[in-house]
């Protein structure tokens, strides 16, 4: 009861912010802005992508509903598929959203829809693993992971190797690191998603940003100020500590954790999963 109490003012504060958006910017522009929805596996970079799009409203007609990741409810409950796909076509022109969507229909269809601009951000698996490890064992102590993390394993070793393998124990579940890949390989073979690393955001960012600009401009956004005046606000609008998940963020981080084991298993689990990607030219790292 509680939970569609939050979500009914939610979705008042929602009407009340395209109000005032088109207001703000004409009630034509924001028809014209698509809706946006930031895309990626956990720990790959969603809350980095997040803060770029809230940067948007200062930008042009666009709209930050507030709401959760579109695959979660307002308690964190993971949502059916149906109840995903009706998030999705909720969305209207200029709104923003995230969330963690595997490419698959209807899904797929519904963030490639005319009107739609959908951004996938992924991020070096080994990077990605390491801070799956670090989440679940030190700052989220309600994670599915963590006390499978904490009592069935000792070193920093086993649990990499297990975000690696993946783990099937009761109460206890994570895929594959390759398995999980394999739901979202599809978003690379979809034309009207635009796809950014990780560690493009981080060490090329301007690139990063211009290169989502000229994807939202394709789409019918028009940004007010200068491209370049565009890049300063977006640039101030990421700020990675604000984010309750950050830990260090730091491109190539698994260096430091990542045994002589753990690099023997991942390239026995994810074969080319890293030439794939584009983060190794073989398998000699």
């Amino acid at each position: 009861m509680q939970s569609k109490i939050k979500f009914g003012l939610k979705l008042v504060r929602w009407r009340f912010r395209r109000l005032a958006a088109a207001l703000i910017w004409g009630p034509g522009r924001l028809s014209q802005s698509p809706a946006v929805l930031g895309n990626a596996m956990p720990k790959s970079g969603s809350h980095l992508i997040i803060q770029v799009l809230q940067g948007l409203p200062k930008l042009g007609a666009f709209v930050n509903p507030g709401f959760p990741p579109v695959n979660r409810n307002q308690d964190n409950r993971k949502l059916t598929q149906a109840e995903i796909l009706a998030n999705i076509q909720r969305m209207r022109s200029g709104d923003i959203g995230y969330g963690y969507i595997g490419c698959e229909e209807p899904l797929k269809s519904a963030l490639t829809r005319p009107g739609m601009a959908s951004i996938f951000v992924y991020r070096d698996p080994r990077d990605m693993v390491v801070s799956q490890v670090f989440y679940a064992t030190e700052m989220n102590l309600e994670h599915g992971m963590h006390h499978y993390y904490t009592e069935n394993l000792h070193t920093t070793e086993e649990r990499i190797n297990a975000a690696i393998q993946g783990v099937e124990e009761p109460g206890a579940e994570l895929s594959s690191i390759r398995s999980r890949w394999d739901k979202y390989f599809g978003w690379f073979q979809t034309p009207e998603v635009l796809c950014v690393r990780f560690e493009d955001l981080i060490l090329n960012r301007n690139t990063a940003l211009e290169s989502i600009l000229d994807f939202l401009e394709v789409r019918g956004f028009s940004a007010q100020p200068s491209r370049s005046h565009a890049l300063k606000i977006l640039n101030q609008a990421i700020e990675p500590k604000r984010s309750g998940t950050f830990r260090k963020g730091k491109p190539g981080n698994w260096q430091e954790h990542f045994s002589e084991s753990n690099k023997t298993i991942f390239k026995e689990t994810t074969g080319d999963l890293l030439i794939r990607l584009g983060y190794e030219k073989d398998n000699d790292w």
